[in-house]
């Protein structure tokens, strides 16, 4: 295997910086390991776009809360590595938590207010705030042209691209279609948690945004009716319990008085069992 394992911010630093030296453009394909089709999407995009491509896998504890699953996250570097490369990536930085956080979790970089407060930020709310901290970091280290983020982690995409702007950094934030199984299931690294029932099961989710998105294009403009539909057809599924489900407006995530027009974010949160998984459609409404 050819491709850099890189430890330690210093040693992403200099690889950066000789790239950078060589005339090569820089991009940056954040995750937190446990890789599948859909982080390799971001990477094969990356590769197309740019000369040297960083894949950091880190699983960043700052947007774990205490009762979450930080210690059973799925973790297989070697694999993680060889897709990588195989994508098309020159290096993998996988760096320690203390090489993240050198005098623990004590500086934060937060985007406040209702971009956070809304959706996962609801539950969840140092969630973004560990987030946009590690990504601030990154973007220092590696100093990237271009980063890649899904649209599966729709709020989160919007929240990285909002922090970006407000801190000036010149990075350009790219965000990619989600990339599905064949039942339609939102590819995610917690998908390794599920049964084989709740994977049956988890079918439901992609299933209520499919529905919601044919009401719409028969001419449903309530978004009350919209959401009352997705409700309904999760109910209905015994494994399932809804945390939320939301509509915004797109790609600003603004609420929406009367009816919907122009694109909207449809999202849903969803627990199959224990496992909380997440998934959203944007639709044109004429």
């Amino acid at each position: 295997m050819s491709i850099l394992l890189l430890k330690t911010v210093l040693e992403a630093r200099a690889a950066c910086r000789k790239a950078k030296e060589r005339g090569e453009s820089v991009g940056l394909v954040p995750t937190m390991g446990a890789l599948h089709a859909g982080h390799a999407s971001l990477i094969k995009a990356a590769a197309l776009e740019n000369d040297f491509v960083v894949a950091s896998i880190f699983v960043n504890p700052a947007q774990f809360a205490p009762t979450e699953d930080l210690d059973a996250y799925p973790r297989s570097l070697d694999k993680d590595c060889a897709l990588a490369e195989e994508m098309g990536a020159q290096a993998v930085f996988a760096p320690a938590a203390e090489q993240m956080y050198p005098g623990g979790e004590g500086v934060w970089v937060e985007v406040a207010g209702r971009l956070t407060n809304i959706l996962c930020g609801r539950s969840r709310p140092t969630h973004f705030r560990g987030v946009t901290t590690v990504v601030a970091k990154l973007f220092n280290i590696i100093a990237p042209e271009r980063a890649y983020f899904g649209q599966k982690d729709g709020q989160q995409a919007q929240v990285i691209r909002r922090m970006a702007e407000e801190l000036f950094i010149p990075t350009e934030i790219r965000i990619l279609p989600i990339v599905r199984e064949a039942g339609g299931l939102a590819l995610s690294s917690r998908n390794a948690y599920l049964s084989a029932d709740e994977r049956a099961a988890s079918l439901v989710i992609s299933r209520a945004l499919r529905a919601v998105q044919s009401e719409i294009e028969k001419g449903e403009r309530d978004p009350a009716a919209a959401l009352s539909l997705i409700e309904s057809l999760i109910a209905a599924e015994p494994l399932a319990r809804l945390e939320y489900a939301e509509i915004y407006s797109f790609p600003a995530l603004e609420e929406i008085a009367g009816k919907m027009r122009g694109n909207v974010f449809i999202a849903l949160a969803v627990k199959i069992g224990q496992t909380r998984l997440i998934d959203n459609i944007v639709v044109a409404v004429a």
